[in-house]
């Protein structure tokens, strides 16, 4: 889906930071005002983009020149990494969210990718996905304030509520929903037009997640990837869930390894979403929820996606007209 890089309004002095194309590290990210008061939902994954983003939002805005409060929806990188270039800010996130930005620092990512060259195949499709960005430099600053199920947060008179949906995509997912102005950022809880990730999971409580983001009934809803949407871009997203466990749970059960399921699962009705590697982190999800004992390191997750990624764009050119 091609789509505008930089800041959208979508709704009464609320806007929304969009990078495209919205894979692998390309997130996006929000700006809520009033008076001279702000809130940023979420920093970029790295210091250079965020900067990008910070300095867009001054020129849109004069609250957004210092921000009062940055909210993290979660822990991965592309949503935090930035954190300390708003470090004089109230940082809030989920306390499972705060507790797990301490286990993959940016020094973790930057060391993968630099020894990435020596791993192979494997090497080779982290370069690809993470070979765009810089990790040197980047400080973890952590949430000064966390919080558990539900909180409510002014920014100047308006009401901004925070929304624990996790665990999910990840150990403490939150979504930010702004009922005046009828949005919802979504952090990941929503890759619009791209194959999620289920990092944490269990599956099923993310298609709980989803139905408590349709209920908000937001006009506006702006994903943690993609292209801004509407609640008709949950409602897909809830859909792609529940086929992973209609599909994948057999195949499992079945003897097929996430792999294989993945391979056998690659050419169907979401074929055409973007990062369908993922579809092997997400049916290892699919095996822990099922009693299974897969294999769910790093190393062994990263060469499942480098395998599929490669046998998938083998396809594509073998079936391209010649």
């Amino acid at each position: 889906m091609a789509y505008e890089r930089g800041l959208h309004e979508v709704g009464d002095s609320t806007w929304a930071y969009l990078q495209p194309d919205g894979g692998w590290g390309w997130s996006n990210a929000g700006l809520v005002a009033d008076g001279d008061a702000s809130l940023l939902v979420d920093t970029l994954f790295d210091l250079r983009l965020t900067a990008e983003m910070l300095e867009s939002m001054r020129r849109a805005t004069a609250a957004a020149e210092v921000v009062d409060t940055v909210v993290n929806t979660h822990a991965n990188g592309d949503h935090c990494y930035g954190n300390q270039l708003v470090a004089g800010a109230e940082i809030v996130a989920s306390a499972a969210g705060a507790r797990e930005m301490e286990e993959v620092p940016a020094s973790m990512l930057a060391g993968l990718v630099a020894g990435a060259p020596g791993l192979g195949p494997v090497g080779a499709f982290i370069t690809r996905i993470f070979g765009s960005f810089s990790f040197e430099g980047i400080e973890l600053v952590a949430p000064t304030r966390t919080f558990d199920g539900e909180v409510t947060l002014r920014v100047g008179d308006r009401e901004v509520r925070l929304l624990e949906l996790g665990p999910a995509h990840t150990a403490g997912d939150v979504a930010v929903h702004v009922p005046d102005a009828g949005v919802v950022f979504t952090g990941d809880l929503v890759f619009n037009g791209g194959h999620p990730i289920v990092w944490a999971g269990p599956v099923a409580n993310w298609i709980s997640a989803c139905d408590r983001l349709l209920a908000l009934d937001a006009d506006h809803v702006v994903p943690g990837h993609g292209p801004l949407g509407d609640k008709a871009c949950i409602e897909a997203e809830r859909g792609y869930l529940q086929w992973l466990l209609d599909e994948g749970s057999p195949r499992l059960q079945g003897g097929l390894s996430p792999l294989d399921a993945a391979r056998d699962l690659a050419g169907g009705p979401y074929a055409g979403w973007g990062e369908g590697e993922r579809l092997v982190v997400n049916l290892t999800a699919v095996a822990r929820d099922l009693g299974l004992s897969p294999a769910d390191d790093v190393l062994t997750l990263f060469g499942g996606m480098a395998e599929l990624a490669a046998s998938s764009r083998t396809s594509e050119v073998e079936t391209q007209p010649t």
